[in-house]
């Protein structure tokens, strides 16, 4: 039943493509995709009739779905039959986001949407249950650059060594972005602050400044940096972008501020974690303010044969970035904390629990004012469930943080 479904709806997407004509602009990477999508929705949206993927919509159901326009499979079936008999308005962009959980993914979902833009963000250790090495997921990940025809535009993360190798399966033109000389579009002079972010963009001697409110961390930067390749690409300025650029705003659980008990700040990035992106969260939390900073990390899933040395990377990078207490959840998460404690950190200032349920009560013990914690872990964790707690508005948590719906309250 579900192949069926998967069948109709991919032809039924191909054929409103095939009839509308938008420009597709497909995001892929191991981090920072859903981040990047939303930055290029805030800066094209602000010049043409664009529709985003919705959430999590990235998969060979919910790529469709985002297409047609659709929640549920049910719609989707009947609304993308009348779309395609029906002479209706469409958006001129489409800005879509691609998941490979498996190999073969993305080539089978950058076939079905055919890019005018490809952009790849990072290529990580996430997956490794399904792919054999970070090798086999760049290869798999290059699928959407390999989707290009002779007119598309490739917008690759300079930063990303094996990111930046895609450019030479690219037929047309590339746009580098990053924070390294030889990205072009580069951005300078990062300043974070409990506020947000404030920085330079440089595109062929012109440069902006650029404030980023109520995000941080590099992931933003990154995010807004690709926002600002697309629209470069499709004939926006550097005013214009920037300006853009303002109304941008993080989803859910990824590096958001959001003001603690006991006046605390949080840095909520629980929507998800791997190596890359938690060592990237601990980073962020080095240069926010505050009197101790305290990490609350989960397990990191999907790792594979890489599940040890991963976490014991961030183990050692709580270390390097002088976090003074750490908290793990999870099983795996104990390699996070032996290796903290072998690289240093002092036994008690290292707890661990078996999972976000029994971490909740003492981790807001633990919290002193002044204190700045971060909350990261994989989706199976439930970490959202330990920043509920020491969040100063809990009665907010259906807007401010991920996984509130009822279905998945249920699983609690």
């Amino acid at each position: 039943m579900k192949l069926l479904l998967q069948t109709i709806l991919r032809w039924q997407a191909k054929l409103i493509l095939w009839k509308y004509r938008p420009v597709v602009v497909a995001v892929t990477g191991s981090v920072g995709k859903s981040s990047a999508k939303e930055a290029i929705y805030s800066v094209l949206s602000s010049k043409f009739s664009v529709r985003r993927s919705m959430g999590n919509y990235n998969t060979e159901i919910g790529v469709p779905l985002a297409i047609i326009g659709a929640r549920h499979w049910f719609a989707g079936l009947a609304k993308g039959k009348w779309q395609f008999v029906m002479p209706l308005r469409y958006p001129k962009v489409l800005v879509l986001e691609l998941a490979a959980d498996r190999p073969g993914d993305i080539a089978y979902l950058a076939d079905m949407v055919g890019p005018d833009i490809s952009v790849v963000t990072a290529v990580g250790p996430s997956h490794l249950e399904f792919f054999d090495s970070r090798e086999k997921i760049a290869e798999e990940k290059a699928n959407i650059i390999l989707a290009l025809t002779g007119s598309g535009v490739a917008v690759l993360n300079y930063d990303d060594e094996v990111v930046r190798a895609m450019a030479e399966k690219n037929k047309g033109k590339t746009i580098y972005y990053g924070t390294a000389d030889g990205a072009d579009v580069q951005a300078v002079n990062i300043v974070s602050s409990p506020d947000g972010l404030v920085f330079k963009i440089q595109y062929k001697g012109s440069t902006v400044p650029v404030q980023l409110i109520g995000v941080l961390g590099a992931p933003s930067v990154y995010a807004a940096l690709s926002a600002a390749a697309v629209g470069l690409s499709r004939g926006m300025n550097l005013i214009e972008i920037a300006t853009a650029l303002r109304n941008y705003r993080g989803l859910p659980g990824r590096l958001q501020l959001l003001q603690g008990i006991k006046h605390t700040r949080i840095i909520d990035d629980t929507y998800n974690a791997a190596p890359a992106s938690a060592i990237a969260a601990l980073a962020v939390l080095s240069e926010v303010p505050g009197k101790r900073k305290i990490a609350v990390l989960g397990d990191m899933a999907e790792l594979g044969a890489y599940t040890e040395d991963g976490h014991r990377q961030v183990g050692a990078a709580t270390v390097d970035h002088g976090i003074n207490f750490l908290v793990t959840v999870g099983p795996r998460a104990k390699f996070i904390a032996d290796q903290a404690r072998q690289n240093g950190l002092p036994e008690n200032q290292i707890l661990s629990f078996a999972d976000a349920g029994e971490a909740r009560k003492p981790v807001e013990k633990l919290l002193q004012p002044e204190d700045t914690i971060l909350v990261k872990g994989s989706q199976l964790m439930r970490m959202e469930r330990i920043t509920k707690e020491i969040m100063a508005e809990p009665e907010r948590a259906p807007q401010l943080l991920c996984r509130q719906s009822r279905e998945w309250l249920r699983t609690l």
